[in-house]
């Protein structure tokens, strides 16, 4: 079957024999993907609204899988069942995935690992999680459709990590590849644009903003 390149990444960094829960599931594609691999997944695929629930039950059905992906309606982890030990979200932005997080932080004690894909806020996804119990075993970026997409894998553990480390991410700033400059080029671009459009009388938001550029142009040098 055929999946985006950013689904597909995702799927590809899920551990054999794990139970998935994946929040926001959509139409399903990434849970399908991963049965269909055959390395002894289970999956529920959850989902706060009834439309995206529909078009998935249809999707799982057309496969043949209803057995092996559990479809539920719900809020943030709240479908999370005692026997599930991965988390995926994608698609959302980076606050509103700590706020699922921070409102089901007790849920997290059972969870071995937790792949995302944030929107935005990226940086406050690491820095949030490492605090939390869990450090960045794999990162990747991803071009799809035109956009680049950051893929995060957490695992349960402990590891201290410098501000420029959780900024850029650990293993990105290691690998430094043609997509992490392209990524983060543009990300100087954008700040240095809102910079020069910011009223004067924001000086700590213009502040913060110069202090952000200056670390860019640091690494990106």
């Amino acid at each position: 079957m055929k999946i985006s390149d950013r689904l597909k990444t995702i799927g590809d960094m899920v551990d054999a024999n794990s139970s998935v829960i994946d929040v926001g599931c959509d139409h399903a594609w990434l849970d399908i993907y991963l049965i269909n691999k055959n390395i002894g997944i289970t999956a529920i695929a959850s989902d706060v609204a009834l439309g995206p629930l529909e078009h998935a039950k249809k999707n799982i059905a057309s496969f043949q899988m209803d057995s092996m992906i559990r479809v539920k309606q719900g809020n943030g982890l709240d479908p999370l069942e005692e026997d599930t030990d991965t988390i995926i979200i994608s698609g959302m932005g980076g606050k509103t995935m700590v706020g699922i997080f921070k409102n089901n932080l007790p849920k997290l004690a059972q969870i071995k690992t937790i792949l995302l894909s944030p929107n935005s806020d990226v940086q406050l996804i690491r820095t949030f999680l490492s605090k939390n119990s869990f450090y960045l075993t794999m990162e990747e970026l991803v071009l799809d459709h035109g956009i680049i997409y950051s893929i995060l894998k957490f695992q349960k553990g402990y590891k201290k990590y410098q501000k420029l480390e959780l900024y850029f991410g650990p293993i990105l700033l290691q690998k430094r590849s043609p997509l992490f400059y392209q990524y983060y080029g543009k990300e100087l671009k954008r700040k240095e644009i809102t910079l020069q459009l910011l009223p004067s009388k924001y000086i700590r938001k213009r502040w913060k903003l110069k202090k952000e550029i200056k670390m860019l142009q640091g690494i990106l040098k």
